[in-house]
């Protein structure tokens, strides 16, 4: 497995261009999931794993890795599968999400593909708020899904939205008035967790579930606008990754619209590397806050909303 995250350069071209790169993998049976290689630090054959008392049990154990030491989660079980019995027959994919790094024991690793963002799906509507997917797609014939990691995490270490009280002031919304603040994220944990992260700023907000919702609904709400999209809509705050249009095309098309494009944007994202600060840039957006700390993405919302118009 060591050459399979090979050519980081090459992958970093694909971001901006709403595109992207998953890492297959397969749990327990025959279905194949995704992982977007930019969470990905490296994977490997699973090492002997020590068992902690009282450890949760969606945790297999801890496994000490190039100096530290990394609490490897049982994705399979993690989702209501069957656990993964066969732990040295498995793989880690050691990753990193809302600046903390797991492993997530899978049962098998195959290939990395490239698609489109248009290509990942949002799950069946069918599927519930229960459903642990976030997108879907099709390859080589077969659905493939793609986990809600962020969730699974929130079930085993639950992430605090609580603002300190410095940061609390209820008096946003009132110089608000009746402009909202949208927030796109494809996770609906996510989403919550931003939500109410912000309520106690008293602000108005609405939600979209990935870039294309988002941009189909502030396209409906500048209809309605006079002048912009900034007379009814304060601040955008949106993941990147995202089924359908991902969070750095969304910014560049509010951007590249004149009536939208005095809307500030906050990308906010689990998503961690050195090309993050470089694409903010480049497609306009205002700031970018790493998931998931309350008080930080607060206070950036506080001082985007007070931008005069």
């Amino acid at each position: 497995m060591a050459g399979i995250l090979d050519s980081v350069n090459q992958r970093t071209q694909l971001v901006g261009q709403n595109r992207l790169e998953l890492l297959l993998f397969k749990l327990v049976g025959r279905q194949r999931f995704g992982i977007n290689v930019f969470k990905v630090r490296e994977v490997l054959q699973c090492p002997k794993l020590t068992v902690l008392p009282k450890q949760d049990s969606y945790i297999k154990g801890v496994a000490h890795i190039r100096g530290q030491t990394i609490s490897v989660i049982d994705m399979s079980k993690a989702i209501g599968a069957p656990a993964i019995q066969q732990t040295d027959e498995s793989f880690i994919i050691i990753a990193e999400y809302n600046r903390s790094v797991q492993g997530f024991l899978v049962a098998g690793v195959e290939r990395i593909v490239t698609l489109s963002w248009k290509d990942m799906m949002p799950p069946p509507e069918g599927a519930g708020k229960s459903s642990y997917l976030t997108a879907v797609t099709e390859i080589d014939g077969e659905m493939v899904s793609i986990l809600d990691v962020e969730k699974v995490l929130n079930e085993i270490n639950p992430v605090s939205t609580e603002l300190s009280e410095d940061v609390i002031d209820i008096h946003v919304g009132d110089d608000l008035g009746d402009k909202v603040v949208m927030i796109a994220d494809d996770s609906t944990v996510a989403r919550n967790q931003v939500k109410r992260a912000l309520e106690p700023l008293g602000i108005k907000m609405i939600l979209a579930k990935n870039g294309q919702d988002a941009l189909d609904q502030l396209l409906a709400i500048e209809a309605e606008c006079e002048n912009s999209l900034y007379e009814k809509v304060a601040l955008l705050i949106s993941d990147i990754e995202m089924p359908e249009m991902d969070g750095y095309t969304l910014t560049a098309e509010v951007k590249a619209n004149e009536r939208m494009r005095q809307v500030p944007v906050i990308l906010h994202t689990s998503l961690s590397g050195v090309f993050n600060n470089a694409m903010v840039e480049k497609v306009g957006a205002e700031d970018f806050i790493p998931k998931f700390h309350p008080d930080e993405l607060a206070t950036a919302v506080k001082k985007w909303l007070k931008i005069e118009s």
